[in-house]
């Protein structure tokens, strides 16, 4: 999903951000048009979104991780940011109080899902062709790096879960 997200974004000329678990990472982040990296297992990423900000912070934050980011995550946002969670490789977020996001700049939080997007036939035929045409104008290329078989999706989903994956994973029958 990063490598997709931060092709995607510099092609809207939007500064992505890309939080990553190690130089390769931040490389392949970079490589793929982030504007900035910070490696989370040495950086306090808090302290380092305000660096590159210059104080301001992220208008949007999106969130992948899970119960282990929710807090961080958040403390990125500035004022009436937006948080994009929209995933649990570390766990669910669970026992949120909503009173946090007015304590932390009267934020706002989605939980989207392609059902809740592509809930008609027609967007989702939109959702695809916006999608293909930014593969076929090359702006946005998808790098297969993992392939396993069916009978190891077990071994598959732990690498996923771990972080331990770059670019698409795709199971092979």
């Amino acid at each position: 999903m990063g490598s997709i997200a931060c092709q995607w974004a510099k092609s809207l000329g939007v500064k992505l951000i890309g939080t990553v678990s190690s130089q390769e990472k931040a490389d392949l982040a970079m490589a793929n048009g982030a504007w900035a990296t910070i490696n989370y297992s040495e950086e306090n990423v808090v302290e380092r979104v305000r660096e590159l900000t210059n104080g301001d912070m992220c208008d949007v934050v999106y969130d992948s991780v899970g119960k282990d980011t929710w807090e961080m995550s958040l403390d990125c946002l500035k004022p009436r940011g937006l948080m994009v969670s929209f995933g649990n490789a570390s766990g669910p977020v669970d026992g949120v109080n909503i009173g946090i996001l007015n304590q932390k700049g009267a934020l706002y939080v989605t939980r989207p899902s392609l059902n809740g997007y592509a809930d008609t036939r027609e967007r989702l035929e939109m959702m695809c062709e916006e999608f293909f045409a930014m593969l076929k104008s090359g702006k946005v290329k998808i790098d297969i790096a993992n392939r396993y078989p069916l009978a190891e999706a077990g071994n598959a989903q732990d690498a996923l879960q771990s972080r331990k994956t770059t670019g698409s994973t795709v199971l092979l029958p």
